[in-house]
């Protein structure tokens, strides 16, 4: 990886990307907000530079926001993973795709919900074949500390990958940005990121906070 990768947030207009989007740039990326469409990405964009006092982020429709890009990092909702990473697949080739997606299922989020087969996640890597390098990360994050740039985030990020270099390059990003992140293991191992999410969902209902996370401890 570079020193400073341009970085492309496919979802980049939801809380959750935008919030990694804004932190990325905040050190120093060259970020791209992504959508299905150039004139809501830009638009996110413009309000990111606003924060931030600078003008570095685009805003591109996804498949020239994937193709502009050094690492794409897909942040959309499960409903949208599949047709998404189809419209990106041909601009991935000899990338890393860092998945954020979580297999949540309206209304009833805080019940955890397996993709057929295991991970979400893994379900990509497949879609994608050998020539991407599919890394899943980011799923127990709350986007309600993301965007406090100052903020310390007390949640520790799982990182799970097939491909033990892509794995480090997204542990880098993740700590770049001031998370503590582990190497979880293969991609298979995402299952348990992703429904580890609901779980936290329920937390958060059940104690009224705004985002639990969870912390990996005796390492």
């Amino acid at each position: 990886m570079q020193d400073k990768a341009v970085i492309a947030v496919l979802g980049g207009t939801g809380k959750e990307g935008g919030g990694l989007a804004l932190r990325w740039a905040h050190k120093g990326h060259g970020v791209i907000v992504g959508s299905r469409t150039a004139e809501r990405a830009q638009e996110a964009a413009d309000a990111m530079n606003e924060t931030l006092g600078g003008h570095g982020v685009k805003g591109m429709a996804n498949p020239d926001a994937a193709a502009a890009a050094d690492i794409v990092v897909l942040a959309v909702p499960y409903a949208a993973q599949q047709s998404t990473v189809r419209e990106v697949a041909e601009v991935l080739k000899g990338k890393i795709l860092i998945d954020v997606t979580v297999p949540l299922v309206p209304p009833k989020v805080s019940r955890v919900h397996l993709h057929e087969g295991g991970s979400a996640v893994e379900a990509v890597q497949t879609l994608l074949g050998e020539e991407v390098k599919v890394v899943s990360a980011f799923q127990n994050i709350s986007a309600h500390h993301l965007t406090k740039l100052d903020e310390e985030i007390e949640c520790d990020v799982l990182v799970c990958a097939d491909d033990a270099a892509a794995a480090d390059t997204v542990v880098d990003l993740a700590q770049e940005i001031g998370l503590r992140a582990w190497n979880a293991g293969p991609l298979c191992n995402s299952v348990v990121a992703e429904g580890l999410t609901s779980v936290l969902i329920a937390l958060n209902r059940r104690y009224k906070v705004p985002g639990s996370g969870i912390r990996i401890t005796g390492v």
